[in-house]
């Protein structure tokens, strides 16, 4: 274990601020993620937080601003719980860097998603209470962690739209697969927004915003925005003038075998990871043992909720030699994950939902 509670062996792509992921295969062993298992995403270094004094205050455009201890949270309102998956906007970034490099960018691998059991409230019934007044159509997310890569320096943030914070499983939640939530996690409240980048459920939450519009905050105006392929000079690293990132896409990894392994040729068993997003389900998961040439159907996982990735398995039978194995997936909606990475190739290696490769050599 390291100082914030993870296994030995994940893969930790900087120490402060502390970035890790698991190694694949331990994402294929269960639905939910074990606290050190889960991986770890910040952006400066994990603030100190004392549960006794702190305070969520919710302001802004509503007619009842709010200061609330943590037993006020529990004790005012009916607590719930729900299984998510998060997923960072970088997931599977090295998919993209295989197509043309991405510096400055973490090299996250298929690691960067997790599921949890998160307990809390409802962010719905809190700002009921608070009651948002006529023009209210935002609320941001505030913490105190101090992020050096905006400029100037400032905490981090975020925002989504008053619809969605008023959806039933938007949480404020300080547990986390039935235990307190982990302090790298964001202890002793943090934001849950199913469906969302992993951006938006913000940890350490101290500060719930009512607003007219987005979240001015660096994470929110500049960093996590899908700039285009060419952007203007200058531009590329901001994100200035791309989309904002929001909704998850359909997405799909390959968890075993592992990428470069040597294996014995004939059957192998593959399995892997889809999550639907837009509240969607997996419908179908195609696996391919020769680059695409040919495909068999895997066998899907039942759907634990809209909001929750689903695993799938299938057996292949391995040639001799190089081989690539492939996967694809569809969500209930029909939708399909796009063939290739290069056309979703961009400066900030954002949102790869292209299929997932493995390459193995079987001797």
């Amino acid at each position: 274990m390291n100082a914030w509670g993870k296994r030995d062996d994940m893969t930790v792509h900087e120490r402060d601020p502390f970035n890790a992921e698991p190694p694949r295969s331990a994402l294929a062993d269960s639905r939910l993620t074990p606290a050190d298992t889960f991986y770890s995403r910040n952006h400066g270094p994990v603030p100190a937080a004392d549960p006794a004094r702190w305070r969520l205050e919710v302001d802004g455009l509503v007619d009842r601003p709010l200061s609330l201890s943590l037993d006020e949270l529990r004790a005012r309102w009916e607590p719930t719980e729900l299984e998510v998956t998060l997923q960072c906007a970088g997931n599977r970034r090295t998919g993209l860097t295989e197509v043309r490099d991405i510096p400055g960018e973490t090299p996250w691998g298929p690691g960067a998603i997790s599921t949890g059991r998160f307990r809390g409230i409802r962010l719905a019934d809190v700002l009921a209470d608070a009651r948002p007044r006529p023009g209210a159509a935002h609320v941001a997310f505030a913490a105190p962690d101090v992020s050096p890569l905006a400029d100037p320096p400032q905490p981090y943030g975020g925002s989504v739209p008053l619809a969605k914070a008023l959806r039933p499983e938007v949480l404020l939640a300080w547990s986390m697969n039935g235990a307190p939530l982990p302090h790298v996690h964001g202890a002793p409240l943090r934001a849950v927004v199913p469906g969302w980048i992993g951006a938006r459920s913000v940890k350490w939450l101290t500060r719930v915003t009512v607003r007219s519009t987005p979240s001015d905050n660096y994470f929110q105006a500049v960093a996590y925005r899908l700039p285009p392929a060419d952007p203007e000079p200058g531009t590329a690293a901001s994100g200035e003038g791309g989309t904002p990132l929001g909704p998850l896409s359909l997405n799909c990894a390959i968890l075993r075998p592992d990428d470069r392994a040597h294996l014995p040729c004939g059957p192998t068993p593959v399995t892997g990871y889809a999550l639907a997003g837009h509240g969607r389900t997996v419908a179908r998961v195609d696996v391919s043992g020769d680059s695409g040439g040919s495909w068999q159907r895997a066998d899907v996982s039942a759907a634990a909720g809209p909001w929750v990735w689903q695993h799938w398995h299938t057996t292949l039978d391995l040639p001799r030699g190089d081989v690539e194995i492939v996967a694809r997936a569809w969500d209930s909606a029909g939708t399909a994950m796009p063939e290739s990475p290069g056309r979703l190739w961009n400066p900030k290696g954002y949102a790869n939902t292209s299929w997932p490769r493995t390459r193995v050599r079987c001797r």
